[in-house]
């Protein structure tokens, strides 16, 4: 079975638990190879939004979970899986107990643009919910944002 594996707010288990009720976290682990990053800056919104994009010796942290058929439509609703937004793609992450299959969104466009300091803070926030490692929160954090209108 392929794993939905979340990299950006939905490493936290309880929003996806709100999200997606019957689709458990099954546990953690590595994308091997891939960098997270930021996309679609010329969207209009806030700032750019989260997405992976392919990198050898680069890593990024996911939280596995194994998705209902009921949910993986509202997410995909969610996550602009239908409005072309994002796409479906799968890879392995690797775990503990060795690599797993995983599926995942990826933004279906060219990485630009930087992300608010308010989605910076709330991706650090559900990495840390999801138990990633103290070093790769701090990374997170450490990223430039977008400018501040305020200031």
């Amino acid at each position: 079975m392929l794993l939905y594996a979340a990299y950006g707010s939905n490493l936290d288990p309880a929003r996806m638990q709100a999200t997606c009720p019957r689709s458990p976290l099954v546990g953690t682990g590595w994308l091997e190879g891939w960098r997270l990053t930021f996309a679609g800056a010329d969207l209009g919104w806030e700032s750019a939004v989260a997405t992976v994009v392919e990198s050898p010796g680069e890593r990024t942290f996911v939280s596995l979970y194994e998705l209902h058929q009921l949910d993986k439509s509202v997410l995909d609703d969610l996550e602009g899986c239908n409005s072309g937004l994002y796409r479906k793609i799968q890879t392995q992450a690797a775990t503990l107990e060795g690599n797993r299959a995983v599926w995942m969104y990826v933004f279906d466009g060219f990485e630009d643009g930087l992300p608010s300091a308010w989605y910076l803070q709330e991706l650090a926030q559900a990495a840390e919910k999801a138990g990633a490692p103290s070093d790769y929160v701090a990374s997170l954090l450490k990223r430039p944002t977008t400018p501040d209108e305020n200031g």
